[in-house]
C-alpha cells in the first residue's frame, strides 16, 4: 500500500515539474532543492527523488551524486535528434491519415485549428501550444494510431522548451496555423504524399527558428 501510494506522490511531482521545466517557469540552469519541493507538494522527500530519475530518464534534468539535481540547458543536437523521430512518425502518421481519416475526425480536428488561431490572433501563448498539441494528437487518434503520439510525447519536450523561445507573439505562432491547414489540404485530397510533406515543413519550423532563440538566449543552451 505504501508503495503505491509513494508511485502515485512520484508521479505527480514528476508531472508538476516537468510542465514547469517545458514551459521554462523553471529554467535551464537552476537546482532543484528537492526539500523545497516536497514541502511544495506536501510530501516526503522520497517522491521527490523518484521524480528526479524520472525526469532525468528523458534528459530533462541532471542528477549529480553529492552535487544535487540541475535542469538540464537546452541541447541543440539532442533537439534535433527529437525532431528527427518527431517527423519519422508523424508523416508515417499522416500517410496513414489520408487512408482513416472519417468526417468525425476532420469535424474534432478543424474545431482544433480554429481554437488555435483563435488562440494565436490574441498572443495567447499557453492556449495556442495547447490547441498544437490537441492538433497532432487528433491527427494520431483519427489515424488509428493513438500509440505513435504517445511516443513522441516521450521525445518532445526538448522541442517544447525551444518553442517557447520561438513563438513569442502571434506573427510567429499564425504561420504554424497556416501549416496545419497545409496538413489537412493533404488529408483532405487523399494525397499522402503532399500530406507528409507538409507536416515536414511544419516540423522544420523550430529548426529554421532555432538561430534566433540562440542568439537571444544565449545562456539557456548548452
Amino acid at each position: 500500500m505504501i508503495e503505491v501510494t509513494t508511485g502515485s506522490a512520484a508521479e505527480r511531482v514528476e508531472a508538476s515539474l516537468r510542465r514547469s521545466i517545458i514551459a521554462l517557469d523553471v529554467l535551464p540552469g537552476t537546482r532543484l532543492s528537492e526539500q523545497e519541493i516536497a514541502v511544495r507538494h506536501g510530501v516526503s522527500r522520497q517522491p521527490v527523488r523518484e521524480a528526479f530519475i524520472g525526469l532525468s530518464r528523458t534528459r530533462l534534468v541532471e542528477v549529480r551524486p553529492q552535487r544535487g539535481t540541475v535542469v538540464t540547458k537546452i541541447s541543440v543536437p539532442r533537439l534535433m535528434q527529437a525532431r528527427f523521430v518527431r517527423e519519422a512518425i508523424e508523416t508515417a502518421v499522416v500517410r496513414r491519415a489520408c487512408e482513416t481519416f472519417d468526417p468525425a475526425s476532420r469535424r474534432r480536428i478543424d474545431d482544433v485549428v480554429a481554437l488555435q488561431a483563435e488562440r494565436a490572433a490574441l498572443g495567447d501563448h499557453a492556449g495556442f501550444q495547447r490547441a498544437d498539441t490537441l492538433f497532432h494528437a487528433a491527427l494520431a487518434e483519427g489515424a488509428g494510431c493513438a500509440l505513435a503520439w504517445e511516443s513522441v510525447r516521450d521525445v518532445k519536450a526538448h522541442l517544447d522548451r525551444a518553442c517557447q523561445l520561438t513563438l513569442a507573439d502571434p506573427a510567429t505562432m499564425l504561420p504554424l496555423v497556416e501549416q496545419h491547414r497545409a496538413i489537412l489540404a493533404g488529408l483532405d485530397a487523399r494525397d499522402p504524399d503532399a500530406a507528409a510533406e507538409a507536416m515536414r515543413h511544419h516540423l522544420w519550423e523550430i529548426v529554421r527558428a532555432l538561430p534566433r532563440a540562440e542568439a537571444r538566449y544565449p545562456d539557456l543552451f548548452e
